[in-house]
């Protein structure tokens, strides 16, 4: 274990509180000390939901330690059930309470409480939150789907003629990255298609809902860190087919339409023809030639950060210089995929590594968590958020998918607009001296004429600079200073690569002797690094 002043991912615990959270009629009660209760802020405040997640802690003291905490925590098992009459609940131990070993299982099984209750060993000190979530879902939908599985080896029944096909969504949850948003765009893409929505799980899903789960005809995973445990075990249980397509991106959207037509059996034609996706066409248009090539770095959990490279790549042609993921339990795919675009993947969850990488790499682009933003303004990188984790800032109030064609258009302005408003600042920037366009300049749509004011602003300018001369050759101790014209001139490129120019132009001058860097060794290290 680390001490780290941010985290991608909580402990198991606080996925198992998402998926208690996104459900209507389940309550988690976790043996925690005091300490441990501090999840509850990320639904208030971040997530910004409007009640508190449906989570009893023992809030066990110090003091406690000595007696019996035991009964302490089947005090609030019995509680919980009494005040809030839930339809199933979870049980468990926080990181903390593990240690003490108190059985949270048996304790409530002890009870013999007239429903569900699951029993989650959620191993702290080996693994993380989205395996939380998973475990936790797994065990809820086995436990209430298990009594329904049919005999091993009975033969699914064939769809009767002319009814509609039926799907699940399987996969969000609370805390998730735009998952509301994206369960209500999957689901307008699916009446389109004339399939049915049978459930959505576990967002907004109650008991009875899950167990409506094996009623359909197939299931869709949305996100597979979350849902992959659970479509697997129902595709052994209960022949349910699974359709793998995550639908971020135009292309993949396409993809994921031509599955499930195959899986409901339909037509696919008149979604693929949808027209309400203007991202093609503006990465076909004029405009995009100038983000063509880019270099971009991607970060984030292995979901979306396998279909943001994919997008960068195949729909914006942009060029994946780094890949990486904190999700461990999904580094095969991203290490297959980091090869197709002939980089190292970068599977890690220290942030200072991932700062170090995107140094190293030196990308015009990061795509990534709110981590990788602070890292990027850092380093004066622009950089979009594709990831949890994140902040409340994205979370927005509007409709923003990710997912489907509104998806694909909500994605491409996200990228974009750093790039293009990165060009316009770029542009402002070198033109800040000109006679019409400085700061001093009188707005030009006011139609009066342009007022030179720069010689008072030189003038003042003068006033404030002291002259001292600089013995070059006496204080030479390897390192290049700069000239006021070399300065001047690395102001005039964009500032998205003005990092990379200065660092480069300084290496070229250290292993060249050079001891001051004009406008010309500028230049000269330009040149020296386009062959």
């Amino acid at each position: 274990m680390q001490l780290t002043v941010w985290t991608y991912e909580g402990p198991p615990h606080v996925g198992a509180m998402r998926i208690a959270t996104a459900m209507t009629d389940v309550h988690y009660v976790l043996h925690a000390p005091q300490g441990d209760t501090y999840a509850d802020l990320l639904f208030t405040m971040i997530e910004r939901r409007n009640k508190r997640p449906p989570v009893t802690y023992t809030t066990f003291q110090a003091r406690d330690l000595g007696g019996d905490t035991a009964q302490l925590f089947q005090d609030a098992v019995r509680e919980s059930f009494e005040r809030f009459a839930p339809k199933a609940m979870l049980v468990g131990a926080s990181c903390t309470a593990e240690l003490i070993q108190d059985d949270p299982g048996g304790l409530a099984a002890a009870l013999e409480l007239p429903i569900p209750v699951v029993t989650l060993e959620l191993p702290s000190y080996q693994k993380k939150e989205n395996w939380g979530a998973a475990e936790t879902f797994y065990q809820l939908v086995r436990a209430i789907c298990g009594p329904l599985a049919p005999k091993p080896g009975t033969r699914r029944e064939d769809r009767e003629p002319n009814r509609p096909a039926r799907c699940n969504l399987l996969g969000p949850t609370a805390l998730g990255f735009r998952h509301r948003d994206d369960v209500r765009e999957i689901s307008g893409l699916l009446e389109k298609l004339g399939v049915i929505v049978n459930v959505v799980a576990p967002l907004n899903a109650s008991v009875d809902d899950l167990r409506r789960i094996p009623d359909a005809d197939f299931n869709v995973v949305l996100y597979p860190e979350i849902a992959n445990p659970t479509a697997s075990w129902l595709l052994r249980t209960f022949a349910q087919p699974m359709v793998k397509t995550v639908p971020i991106g135009t292309g993949a959207t396409c993809e994921f339409i031509r599955e499930v037509a195959a899986l409901a059996g339909i037509d696919p034609t008149a979604a693929l023809n949808d027209g309400t996706s203007r991202a093609p066409w503006y990465a076909k248009s004029v405009d995009s030639t100038y983000l063509t090539g880019k270099r971009v770095f991607v970060f984030g959990d292995g979901t979306h950060a396998l279909a943001a490279a994919r997008i960068a790549s195949k729909e914006l042609g942009f060029q994946v210089v780094g890949l990486g993921t904190y999700s461990r339990e999904m580094a095969r795919d991203i290490r297959e995929a980091a090869k197709g675009y002939g980089c190292e993947a970068l599977i890690c969850d220290d942030y200072l590594e991932v700062e170090a990488k995107i140094a190293e790499l030196q990308p015009e682009l990061v795509l990534g968590t709110q981590m990788e933003r602070h890292i990027a303004k850092r380093l004066g990188l622009p950089c979009a958020v594709i990831s949890a984790p994140v902040h409340v800032q994205d979370y927005p109030a509007r409709y923003s998918p990710q997912m489907g064609f509104e998806g694909a258009n909500v994605i491409f302005d996200t990228w974009v607009h750093p790039l293009m408003m990165g060009l316009e600042e770029h542009l402002l920037g070198m033109f800040r001296d000109d006679f019409e366009f400085h700061a001093e300049a009188s707005p030009s749509h006011l139609g009066g004429p342009a007022m030179d004011r720069r010689g008072d602003v030189e003038a003042n300018a003068e006033v404030a600079v002291i002259e001292a001369p600089v013995e070059v050759e006496a204080v030479w101790d390897g390192l290049p200073v700069w000239s006021p014209e070399g300065e001047k001139e690395l102001g005039k490129i964009p500032f998205f690569v003005r990092g990379k120019a200065r660092r480069n132009t300084e290496t070229y001058a250290r292993e060249h002797g050079v001891h001051v860097i004009t406008v010309e060794a500028l230049y000269d290290a330009k040149a020296h690094y386009s062959r």
